[in-house]
């Protein structure tokens, strides 16, 4: 299949002039054009200036970071409100999301481990907030948006120009339903699963919603994680009880599904806690809105029976913490500690008296598959002062096996390495 995608796209790009001319946008923007192999006649658009001031500035407040012993973090590219990373398996070539407008491309071209060129991946599409952005094993791109989801399969090798070949997986407005849009719990995440599924992780709008949704929720998805056929095809629910999940991701031993989770604000500085769940199978049940987080009960509905089959959190995380991207780490490079680990984000309180997170967490897992020990990896992005230099969102290894940082505070990518 990707053979015959890449072919159509070859042959759009050597066709006729007559692909050239620009045309009306229809309902769907460009994508009509996009999916015909046709030119939209947007302009290229300019890179990212990567040196300056910000940069410089950027590379001292690294030097505040604290790395366990052997490990370095460098400066790897400035992207604007750069958020969840999806690292192609063909050239290495990063596609960064973000909660605005914006995919970007991040090219490292001549494999010094700094990215040469930042660019807008695909300006001639309309996103909407395309935080989740991920790839299939053969090189298909996706990336799911507040209320859709786009395919781009030749992604990697035709990103240079403004047009690139764009499908809709899911049209807008039909991953959730339109009435439970929101301004809040927007950024979606997204992983082709061992099923070769794509699964999206939908939270729901409200710090802890009305009991008359639940049905509705149920049923959708919504506060929970779905999966369907890379087609769109097949949409089901894949688990629910789930607040806002920004990260999920497939431990590649096991086939289990790991997944962060935001828990419920103004219950206190220290509760409850965040949560890095597990699910074993379809179906399972991860005790939101009942627990808050971790067992503590909201208040909303501390009247309310639980669900006898609740799935209790792997961890605990520190309350208001924000942990959202996560990777498991299948490099060489680290020392083997780290190796078949989960490294995760934590963006950093936004209402706590006393701030706490904005750094990369490590969890070691036991020879059943369970979490073991959870440790800080790199700190310092919140200062003694409490003031943030940065926010980490999202964690991806690069081919050689350092591992990206993603920061859409300082708008940078960190590359961090061992041993180099």
């Amino acid at each position: 299949m990707k053979r015959l995608l890449l072919a159509a796209v070859s042959a759009a790009v050597l066709a006729s002039p007559v692909l050239a001319q620009p045309a009306a946008q229809s309902p769907t923007g460009n994508l009509d054009r996009l999916g015909a192999f046709q030119s939209t006649g947007t302009e290229e658009p300019k890179p990212i200036p990567q040196e300056g001031r910000r940069a410089d500035a950027i590379r001292r407040n690294l030097q505040r970071i604290k790395l366990p012993q052997g490990f370095k973090i460098e400066l790897y590219a400035l992207v604007p409100d750069a958020r969840h990373m999806a690292v192609g398996p063909n050239a290495g070539v990063v596609f960064v999301g973000t909660r605005k407008k914006n995919v970007y491309a991040v090219t490292d071209r001549d494999k010094d481990r700094v990215a040469d060129e930042v660019k807008v991946f695909a300006p001639s599409v309309s996103f909407n907030i395309p935080n989740g952005v991920c790839f299939s094993p053969d090189g298909i791109l996706y990336v799911a948006e507040q209320n859709r989801v786009l395919q781009f399969p030749a992604a990697e090798f035709f990103y240079e120009g403004p047009d690139v070949a764009a499908f809709q997986v899911v049209k807008q407005g039909e991953l959730i339903p339109p009435s439970e849009e929101s301004y809040n719990h927007t950024a979606r995440v997204c992983r082709i699963g061992p099923d070769n599924k794509i699964y999206i992780a939908l939270g729901q709008p409200f710090n802890v919603p009305a009991k008359e949704k639940m049905d509705l929720y149920k049923r959708t998805g919504v506060g929970g994680i779905v999966r369907m056929e890379q087609d769109g095809k097949n949409k089901e629910v894949f688990a629910t009880g789930v607040r806002n999940s920004v990260g999920i991701e497939f431990n590649p031993k096991d086939k289990t599904l790991w997944f962060t989770d935001n828990q419920v604000d103004g219950m206190g500085d220290d509760r409850p806690p965040g949560e890095l769940n597990r699910a074993t199978q379809a179906g399972q049940n991860f005790g939101f809105p009942w627990y808050g987080g971790g067992t503590v009960r909201t208040t909303e509905y501390k009247d309310d029976p639980v669900p006898a089959d609740v799935v209790n959190p792997q961890v605990e995380m520190d309350a208001h913490a924000a942990d959202l991207g996560l990777v498991f780490y299948n490099g060489n490079m680290f020392p083997q500690k780290y190796r078949g680990g989960i490294f995760t984000a934590q963006h950093g309180s936004w209402n706590r008296t006393k701030p706490i997170g904005a750094r990369v967490m490590f969890t070691s897992l036991k020879p059943d598959g369970t979490a073991d020990k959870t440790e800080v990896f790199a700190e310092g992005w919140l200062t003694e002062n409490n003031e943030y230099i940065g926010r980490p969102v999202d964690v991806a290894p690069l081919p050689d096996g350092s591992l990206l940082v993603s920061d859409d505070t300082a708008g940078a990518l960190y590359r961090i390495s061992y041993g180099q």
